[in-house]
């Protein structure tokens, strides 16, 4: 809808109408992300699971709210790229506490990052949806988040019809009964409910894996934007679009109106199509580090890490560089760590090598440092720095340096008095 609606939606103020607003700010609290690039933005888009409304024929398994898909689209302060990360949904977080919107406040876990969505929006509530699920990607990525999304089933649909179908090339036949699909192989223009079962479809594709299902997201959404732009000249058009898409948006208060949607639209509309980059996070199946858990993927560090540096400081992300550095992952079960408690603060060493065990990682030992210690440190054996890589790219600005005294086999962490946490 941004690379489009620039070109004319002025002409359509009677759609404000349509766009639902979310107060989201109110909710995220002030322990937030310093924003290292002025003049980027990040939006945090989401593909709403709901099954209310219209949505109720898709499964009436779920009671609470649900993200299907999530994303963060990176503009660039020049406006001259911009980076579409899909965050899968079965990726293994940390989640925060969060405020339920009935009274009550959730225990911070490790879970999926798209039960945030729902825990947030127990009340029903999108902003309170919205602002659990801003404050986990948040503290995951250690992106300041600007501006929040959600677009549900049937905008979707409608922005497709819109646009007379998409093309797409199946390479197998796909019968899903869940997504309402059934596909002969080949090349072919999906409308309406194909389309929508096309971009949900996961267990009949593949490995049946979410990371095949952010494939073809991502193919399709560069197809539509593509014909977007070839095919939203007629005012008849544009407004069909537009019309679907703002009946099923929810955004941030600063958003929910065509004039800031179109003042969006008009910053990005001319970025080139070969600098729009979508990506998904490097990451590898939870199994590795959790022999029982074949559900969930885990961030691969410090891959993660270095991707989500880059966009924070506004650096465009090298595609094929960043697949070729996630090739041999390093899995944070091999990584086994000693942890100190240097910060004067009883008990430290211990919660620390709680929160690293439920990432995954294994647990050496835990301590007091030789002496307090105001900053937090990761040193190693010169066997293990890439072992030491993975887990300091866990901490916001601290380095992973070699010590020749360091414990054999064990990647030791320092607890400083600045310790803000893992992320």
């Amino acid at each position: 809808m941004l690379v489009t609606a620039g070109a004319g939606a002025w002409v359509y103020q009677g759609l404000d109408g349509n766009i639902n607003s979310a107060d989201v700010d109110n909710k995220l609290g002030g322990d937030r992300p310093v924003n290292l690039s002025p003049g980027s933005k990040n939006i945090l888009v989401v593909g709403s699971d709901s099954r209310d409304g219209d949505n109720a024929k898709y499964g009436k398994d779920l009671d609470t709210m649900q993200s299907d898909t999530l994303m963060v689209m990176h503009l660039s302060a020049d406006r001259e790229w911009a980076t579409v990360v899909s965050l899968p949904r079965d990726s293994w977080v940390s989640l925060p506490a969060c405020d339920r919107g009935n009274g009550t406040t959730s225990t911070p876990r490790h879970s999926k990052i798209n039960a945030a969505f729902a825990i947030g929006g127990s009340s029903g509530e999108v902003s309170g949806a919205a602002a659990c699920t801003i404050r986990t990607v948040e503290q995951s990525t250690g992106l300041r988040i600007d501006h929040f999304m959600s677009v549900d089933f049937q905008g979707f649909k409608g922005m497709v019809d819109a646009l007379d179908g998409i093309e797409v090339c199946p390479r197998t036949a796909i019968r899903d009964d869940k997504a309402h699909l059934d596909m002969e192989a080949g090349c072919q223009t999906v409308r309406g409910e194909d389309a929508l079962g096309y971009v949900r479809t996961r267990y009949s594709v593949g490995d049946g894996s979410d990371l095949g299902r952010i494939g073809r997201q991502q193919e399709f959404m560069g197809a539509l934007a593509g014909k977007a732009r070839q095919k939203l000249d007629s005012p008849t058009a544009l407004y069909d679009f537009l019309d679907a898409a703002t009946k099923s948006l929810t955004t941030d208060e600063a958003l929910a109106g065509i004039k800031p949607l179109s003042g969006l639209a008009s910053e990005i509309k001319d970025i080139p199509s070969d600098r729009l980059t979508f990506l998904t996070v490097p990451n590898y199946g939870r199994v590795a580090d959790v022999p029982s858990d074949k559900a969930n993927v885990v961030w691969q560090y410090p891959q993660a890490a270095d991707l989500f540096t880059s966009l924070a400081k506004d650096r465009e992300v090298d595609k094929k560089k960043l697949g070729a550095d996630a090739k041999g992952p390093v899995y944070a079960a091999s990584v086994r760590v000693q942890v100190l408690n240097g910060s004067g603060v009883a008990g430290q060493a211990s919660k620390v090598a709680e929160t690293l065990k439920a990432a995954g990682y294994s647990i050496a030992g835990t301590g007091n440092a030789p002496a307090p210690a105001d900053k937090t440190a990761v040193t190693y054996p010169q066997d293990l720095a890439r072992q030491a890589g993975v887990l300091a790219s866990r901490l916001p600005g601290v380095a992973a340096k070699p010590d020749a005294s360091a414990v054999a086999g064990a990647v030791t962490l320092v607890v400083g008095s600045d310790f803000s946490g893992i992320r």
